[in-house]
């Protein structure tokens, strides 16, 4: 009897050193670019208010960092962040893994000229087409050949008046932005193609997966409980798990 007592004392005693050990950070670093209500600057946004919303009620702070798309996924890469936001399932393999849950879907449009054939998913490899650098659409889109990467969406206008690239690809709200510079929009027609589930890729880490463990968790929590339906609502997105 004795040395069974002693067993499960130890056991105990193991299993709660473990408990300690998986503790949950204090905090997720969070890096995204700016995305006009969404992940806005000043903490604001419906991407931050997601991440709010898992997060913070199992007692993980959220803390935001606002950069290009590229230097985010460069500084979780370096282990700077925790995550970055706005992920594609696999888009970077290179010390970073996604988790199972997705949080939203990026609406994919192209925006071109009025006078330009309406796009497919099947047509679009017989255009020019342009997108912003490091979101990566030859891999989520098919049988793209001729593409340009550019460094900002400011000059995208004046690219398709001047016949540089037949269409622009990007997310829909971002082509709104793109479309709000210009001095009469009805010379452009927007097309939707697709729709690509919107991940965070977190750092290849201890506590990174940690963290992902609990994201995944959450996710599952607030979608069966449509706790996240009225984010979507304030911030007016449509809702992506009906």
């Amino acid at each position: 009897m004795m040395s069974k007592c002693l067993m499960a004392l130890l056991l105990a005693g193991v299993l709660a050193g473990a408990q300690a050990e998986q503790a949950l950070p204090d905090d997720i670093r969070l890096a995204a670019e700016s995305w006009k209500g969404y992940t806005n600057a000043d903490g604001t946004g419906l991407g931050w208010d997601i991440m709010r919303k898992v997060f913070e009620p199992a007692g993980v702070a959220l803390r935001t960092h606002n950069v290009p798309y590229t230097r985010a996924v460069g500084l979780v890469q370096r282990g700077e962040a925790d995550a970055w936001v706005g992920a594609y399932r696999d888009e970077v393999t290179d010390r970073v893994f996604y988790p199972r849950m997705h949080y939203d879907n990026d609406h994919i449009v192209a925006l071109g000229l009025l006078d330009k054939p309406i796009p497919t998913l099947e047509t679009l490899g017989k255009y020019r087409l342009a997108w912003v650098r490091g979101y990566g659409y030859d891999e989520y889109l098919p049988n793209i050949h001729n593409f340009r990467e550019v460094q900002r969406r400011g000059g995208i206008l004046g690219m398709l008046d001047l016949g540089h690239a037949d269409f622009y690809i990007d997310a829909a709200p971002e082509v709104e932005d793109v479309l709000s510079e210009s001095v009469d929009r009805s010379r452009y027609r927007i097309t939707e193609l697709t729709r690509l589930p919107l991940f965070l890729g977190f750092a290849d880490t201890p506590r990174g997966h940690q963290l992902a463990t609990l994201y995944d968790q959450r996710m599952e929590e607030l979608i069966a409980s449509g706790e996240l339906r009225p984010l979507f609502t304030r911030w007016r997105f449509p809702y992506p798990f009906d």
